[in-house]
């Protein structure tokens, strides 16, 4: 049999496709610092060419804005240690409190419906004297013996550290370049339609971002306002990390609600402050859910709150974490490729006869 040109291109353009996918997939775990910095080169580059346009030399534009993002992410660790340094001792003294209360309030409670729990205090309390009254050297001897048994996952968190900040350096520093390079590969005749569709995606990414960025704000907002209403002394760091983190579909919402929990039972003698995390996250994961994300997000990149939880629903299922991480994101790409398609077919004789 015979194939056409057009046939033969196609071909040749899905081998190509299916062995780039396939590299992709073998070398996966080389690939994610270099992947991690392409997505934060991506994020950063407008601010980089925003300084440039204003005659910066590119490097200290580079420099500069690495450096923010850096220290932005530092600042957002540091909120979480105070909490921790404050409330790790507190946790030390309460925790045997704790089980006395629940012994004498929650055990009788539930037996009325047979229910039999019993919460043994006295094991509880040499358990935590017993782990957090280890000085720091008996935490750093602990350390180094998890490092030596899991030495190759502690060796490529601290060679992912350090390869990152590298990877994002040079691509801000040689993006234009690249943009160049890559755009000569593609044939010319078809140069148009690619650049057209890229720019799409751009735009359409840019929304997607600027969208995250406000829920993110306004979760951030909510939460410290919502726990300082009901007298959490953390509200701020506490509230301001949720919110941050909630671009981290379910991770980020698991460490600010542990977080507010922890704040609750050290802070309140009664069931107020544990009412008040329920109240104020169960109201805040369905405001988010939907109502921000598919309207702050969603609306800004074409897509209806119902395709917004079908993506992530979706996604999640196919992927797992990282899926629903990219949903959004992948989605708005593969809705510019969708509408493309739909006006190619419009146009197409199968569709006019």
């Amino acid at each position: 049999m015979t194939l056409t040109p057009a046939q033969r291109q196609t071909l040749t353009w899905t081998a190509i496709g299916i062995a780039a996918a396939l590299l992709l997939w073998r070398l996966a775990p080389v690939l994610t610092p270099f992947l991690v910095g392409a997505g934060l080169a991506y994020v950063l580059r407008p601010a980089v060419e925003r300084l440039v346009a204003r005659r910066w030399p590119r490097t200290l534009a580079v420099l500069l804005v690495e450096t923010v993002a850096i220290l932005g992410v530092l600042a957002l660790v540091l909120l979480i240690v105070p909490i921790l340094t404050k409330e790790l001792p507190l946790l030390k003294a309460q925790l045997p409190l704790l089980a006395d209360r629940l012994n004498n309030t929650l055990a009788p409670w539930l037996a009325q419906y047979g229910i039999h729990v019993s919460l043994d205090s006295a094991s509880i309390r040499e358990f935590v004297f017993k782990h957090f009254d280890e000085n720091a050297e008996d935490w750093m001897a602990r350390a180094f013996a998890s490092a030596r048994i899991g030495g190759s996952y502690v060796l490529a968190a601290v060679g992912n550290a350090v390869l990152v900040p590298l990877v994002l350096f040079y691509l801000l520093m040689d993006w234009p370049r690249l943009g160049l390079q890559i755009r000569a590969l593609v044939p010319p005749r078809q140069q148009e339609r690619v650049q057209g569709f890229l720019q799409e995606c751009d735009a359409v990414l840019g929304q997607y971002l600027r969208g995250q960025l406000l829920v993110m704000l306004v979760l951030a907002a909510y939460y410290a306002i919502g726990l300082g209403l009901f007298g959490f002394h953390l509200a701020l760091p506490v509230g301001v990390i949720t919110g941050l983190l909630v671009f981290i579909p379910y991770l980020g919402y698991g460490i600010g609600l542990v977080l507010a929990l922890m704040a609750a039972l050290l802070q309140f003698d009664s069931w107020m402050g544990l009412v008040g995390v329920a109240v104020v996250y169960g109201f805040g994961q369905v405001l988010e859910s939907f109502y921000l994300t598919p309207r702050l997000v969603g609306e800004r990149i074409g897509l209806s709150p119902l395709a917004v939880i079908f993506a992530l629903l979706a996604f999640g299922e196919l992927f797992g974490f990282v899926g629903v991480l990219i949903a959004l994101p992948v989605s708005a790409v593969m809705l510019v490729a969708i509408r493309r398609l739909q006006g190619a077919y419009l146009g197409s004789r199968l569709y006019l006869g």
